[in-house]
């Protein structure tokens, strides 16, 4: 699981990424390269270029959209999946993946957010490790922090 998360754990405004740190985006993209990344409908509808290039790009939706696999469950998307997995948001998504993650990689963004109007990361649940926030190696505002079942 891949998400970038304020203090107030805002991951997303106005339909889309409410900060901008190039060395994080291409970071995100040396990691998922090559890989299949599951998403919900909005964050697949919030991406400036569809599908996200070198990857296999799969969508949870109720209903079909041109361009991209659909899926209706999370169960589906997995078993479909091959090698390498990462889930990229949103918020229902993240919820309903705790339950399949093996591994939640966190870029701590200090941006203070308004979180009225915003979508939030949901609150871990029990169960998890948190690691110790580490330096971002490409933005130096930012921190790593990975978490992983206890």
């Amino acid at each position: 699981m891949l998400a970038a998360v304020s203090p107030d754990r805002v991951i997303g405004r106005d339909g889309g990424i409410p900060w901008h740190y190039p060395g994080d985006l291409q970071r995100f993209k040396r990691l998922t390269l090559g890989h299949t990344i599951i998403m919900g409908r909005r964050t697949w509808e919030s991406l400036p270029r569809k599908p996200l290039p070198g990857r296999r790009n799969l969508v949870l939706t109720s209903r079909p959209l041109d361009g991209v696999e659909c899926f209706a469950t999370l169960a589906e998307a997995v078993a479909a999946a091959e090698g390498e997995l990462f889930f990229i948001g949103g918020a229902r998504l993240y919820a309903e993946a705790f339950g399949v993650a093996d591994c939640i990689d966190l870029v701590l963004v200090p941006d203070e957010v308004p979180v009225e109007g915003s979508v939030l990361f949901p609150h871990i649940p029990d169960g998890w490790v948190a690691g110790a926030a580490e330096p971002h190696p490409d933005e130096p505002a930012l921190r790593l922090q990975r978490w992983r079942r206890g």
